[in-house]
């Protein structure tokens, strides 16, 4: 019985732990660890944290390298990621990303 106690904290704990990851495996296990964490987002993320992950759905077509490339990543990692892009995409001239100064600007409006 000890063990078996013992054995539900760790699994418990290793839980919590990758509750704020994106699990990346398949497109089945990305779509709800993306739509469980975006709640548990400070509101003023959430929306950045969406928009960072469609900039990055956008930009990789491939389904098994966008979901390796996000795999086990952060809020805070997709939002850097996605503020990368971004930038790509204002340096190559892309029309859309001209019209905002810098990403802020853009989540903003």
């Amino acid at each position: 019985m000890k063990k078996v106690f013992l054995i539900l904290i760790i699994l418990g704990l290793t839980a919590c732990n990758n509750g704020q990851k994106i699990n990346g495996h398949n497109e089945k296990t990305v779509y709800r660890s993306v739509k469980m964490i975006n709640p548990r987002l400070p509101e003023n993320t959430r929306l950045e944290y969406e928009i960072a992950f469609g900039l990055l759905r956008e930009a990789e077509k491939d389904n098994a390298i966008f979901f390796k490339s996000i795999d086990g990543k952060t809020p805070a990692e997709l939002i850097a990621m996605g503020k990368e892009i971004f930038q790509q995409r204002k340096e190559e001239g892309v029309a859309q990303y001209q019209i905002h100064q810098n990403w802020e600007e853009m989540i903003k409006n």
